[in-house]
């Protein structure tokens, strides 16, 4: 959207009017002629409006959510919901390195980058293998959500033991000491998730 373009304002609400028009008539495989032709304007007047070049009054506008089959409110349906902003980390973008307070072998890839002075979640994607050592123990504020992926492992926390096998899922909190206690298949991958407190982590 252009500096120039707020939403609310006639020039992106004809930009948005014309993008809903033209994806509403290729999802039903319309031509533009065919679609003018049912709304009773000429087809140049339908591809001005459907790259926001032109304005349509309220019968226009009628006449063309009638030739697209839909309600005219169909064409408003998206409007004023906000600009996407996820965060999109792909696979090789990953951030690796050893977690604070593990020994060799374990392997993690940083999923997603916690923005501001405090981080409220972590997610890493964990890989051990016969080589990682397991006689550390973690301590953490906050919750920790664990995934298996692949592999299985004896995981410990407190001094409760669970076995964890592809598709196990387990939730603890994280200031009782927890972590691998042995692998029954390896390599071992799986997904963690810290999630902390309204004061969040440093």
């Amino acid at each position: 959207m252009g500096q120039d373009e707020i939403p609310g304002d006639s020039r992106h609400l004809d930009r948005f009017l014309g993008n809903a028009a033209r994806e509403l008539r290729q999802k039903n495989q319309l031509t533009i002629g065919e679609v003018a032709n049912q709304a009773g304007i000429s087809p140049g007047m339908l591809s001005k409006i459907e790259n926001g070049q032109a304005a349509m009054s309220l019968d226009t506008l009628t006449k063309l959510a009638q030739a697209l089959g839909v309600p005219v409110a169909e064409l408003f349906r998206e409007y004023r919901i906000p600009a996407g902003g996820a965060q999109l980390v792909k696979s090789s973008e990953g951030m690796e390195g050893v977690g604070s307070g593990t020994r060799s072998g374990y392997t993690y890839h940083r999923l997603a980058y916690d923005k501001g002075p405090r981080r409220s979640f972590e997610p890493f994607l964990v890989t051990l293998d016969d080589s990682s050592d397991l006689a550390s123990r973690f301590e953490h504020p906050g919750t920790e959500f664990i995934h298996l992926l692949r592999g299985r492992i004896e995981y410990r926390h407190g001094q409760q033991v669970y076995v964890l096998g592809p598709g196990d899922s387990l939730t603890f909190r994280g200031e009782i000491p927890h972590g691998p206690q042995r692998l029954l298949e390896a390599p071992v991958e799986l997904l963690s998730i810290i999630v902390y407190g309204p004061s969040g982590k440093d």
